[in-house]
Formats: C-alpha cells, structure tokens, sequence
C-alpha cells in the first residue's frame, strides 16, 4: 500500500465491512451481535494497517471526505430543541453558516458552524461550506445575543474558507472576519471551537477564536489549501501532497505547537464511518472542557483568553 494512495481506494476494505454491519443491524439474524463483534474486530485490524500510513494529504482527504459529519449532523447529535436564526439584518442570509440556539447538557448554548451540502443541489445552495461576510456577520449577531443571556458559544468548523467573489469583497469579507476575531476575543462568555473538517484561513478563524480549540484527529487547520501553496510555490497544484507535508498543519502537528488544546480520537476507519462513536467522543470532551470553562469569573476567562492568543506565533531560535 503506497503513501501516494488516494486514501478513497485505501478505504475500501474498511467501508465493505461498515457496509456489512450496517446489514446485520438492520436485520434479524438471531447471532447478528456475535457477526458484527467479529466485523468491528476486522475493521480495527484493517483500519490499523491502513493508520500507520497515513500521510498529511490523506488526513485532508479525511477532514474533505464527502460522507463526514457536518455541522447539523452534530447539531442534532448533541442538543435538543434547536432554532436556528437567519440572515444578518444588514443584507441576507447566508445558508453556509448554521447559527441558532439549543439546549446543550441541561443549558442553552449557542451553536455556530459551517455546512456543506450533501448532493450536489445542496452544495450550491451552501455555496461548498464557504461563506460570505453576511454570514460572519450572522454569527457574531448570535454570539452577541449569546453574551446577552449569558449563554455559552459553541463554534464548529468546517470550511475550505471565506468565499473569494466579487460580491463577497464589495460586501466587506475582510472586514467581516477582522471584525469578528476583534469582537470573539472579548465576548463575555465561554467559547469553545470544535474543527470538524477543514479549517481553511480566516474563513475558519473567523469563528476559530475561543477559550479552548478542540481538533478530530483527522482534520486540518491551515492559512492555504494544500493546493493553493503548491500552485503558489510550484506553480503545480499536483504537489498539493508534498505542499501538505511541508505545511504542518494537521491536528497532531497544531498540538505539538500549543495551538490546540485537545484532539478528540475518532473511530477506526475516521468519522465518517461511525456517527455515533464520533458524536460520543466530540460529546465528552466538549462537555469536560465547557463544564471547566463556566466555572471560571469572565474576568479571569478573558485573561486567559488573551494570553492563550498572544503566545501563538512565538519561538526561540538556539
């Protein structure tokens, strides 16, 4: 099994075996939890060859897989009673941003993400996860609302990044996230952000600042698109593997860095082969962290907002 592999064709096994067990409990085999204990052994077994090589560009082949969790699928895992909220009360709503509130372990919380489509008639109509300076602009009027009651803010990220058009920059798109990174950094209230997929530049950094950056194991959080650096530096966008390599940003790479806080271990064959697993791992870890966070004064939580932020970037050379 080669490196250069699309992780797509490595997968295969893994996804026959889900397929099997998918099966088995929908039917009426009387031995059928026997059946899927053994096919749950098999797909560990494979998943474990297939982990050892797994390369940056495979995790971003993961984090951009077309059957992972989006943000509303967490959003209907994890609270109950959602509303979401529309549009931005300046110019529309933007659909690749989700914004509302739910009730999340017994509390009301705000919950922010980004949303890709499904088919291909959904997609267009979230514009491919890429939203527009209204939709930052939608979730700031959340978390704002969220400050005002008190609420914790929940931010899910999941973007190739802030959508690059004419009517975006006429709109104000740099601005937009500018405005956001200033105004997330004093909220009064815990933020805790969760990168589901892709984090692509300040399209994901404009929900990306909080008290806690909690990462999948297989998700990326990076300034450029390995394509986009590989066409910038090579002129090549065929070296988006090597660019992957060089860029470190995957979710192992931002802890080493002291960028994240915390990587939520998915299940063998990633996120997108077990829902429930993924959602119960995102659910403790989010829960601990938010449930540690709501007991500090704002004050201190500020501060400790502002350190966190203000050592990212430093170095020392020997």
């Amino acid at each position: 099994m080669a490196n250069h592999e699309d992780f797509y064709q490595m997968e295969k096994p893994i996804t026959a075996l889900r397929e099997q067990i998918d099966e088995l409990q929908t039917g009426e085999d009387p031995r059928k939890k026997e059946r899927i204990a053994v096919l749950r052994q098999e797909v560990e077994l494979e998943w474990a060859k297939i982990a050892s090589q797994l390369t940056p560009f495979h995790i971003v082949q993961i984090a951009r897989h077309p059957r992972r969790p989006y943000t509303l699928d967490y959003i209907q895992a994890l609270s109950q009673d959602f509303i979401e909220l529309h549009g931005d009360r300046r110019f529309k709503d933007d659909p690749a941003i989700v914004a509302g509130f739910g009730f999340y372990k017994g509390r009301t919380a705000a919950f922010i993400g980004h949303q890709k489509g499904r088919t291909t008639k959904a997609r267009i109509e979230r514009n491919f996860g890429e939203p527009n300076p209204e939709g930052y602009r939608k979730a700031l009027r959340i978390m704002k609302l969220a400050e005002k009651f008190g609420f914790p803010v929940i931010t899910l990220i999941d973007t190739p990044g802030a959508y690059p058009g004419i009517g975006a920059e006429e709109r104000g798109q740099a601005e937009a996230i500018a405005y956001n990174l200033k105004m997330m950094a004093t909220l009064r209230v815990p933020i805790v952000n969760v990168v589901i997929g892709e984090g692509g530049s300040g399209g994901a950094l404009a929900i990306g600042v909080g008290d806690a950056v909690l990462m999948l194991e297989h998700t990326f959080y990076s300034v450029i698109s390995p394509e986009g650096c590989a066409a910038i530096l090579w002129k090549d966008s065929g070296r988006a593997a090597q660019a992957a390599q060089n860029l470190r940003f995957t979710a192992k790479d931002w802890l080493e860095f002291g960028l994240s806080d915390k990587i939520i271990p998915e299940p063998p064959g990633a996120a997108h082969q077990d829902y429930d697993t993924t959602f119960k791992n995102v659910d403790k870890v989010l829960s601990a962290y938010l449930k540690k966070l709501e007991q500090k004064p704002v004050d201190e939580l500020l501060e400790e907002r502002y350190q966190k932020y203000r050592k990212m970037g430093v170095f020392f050379e020997k």
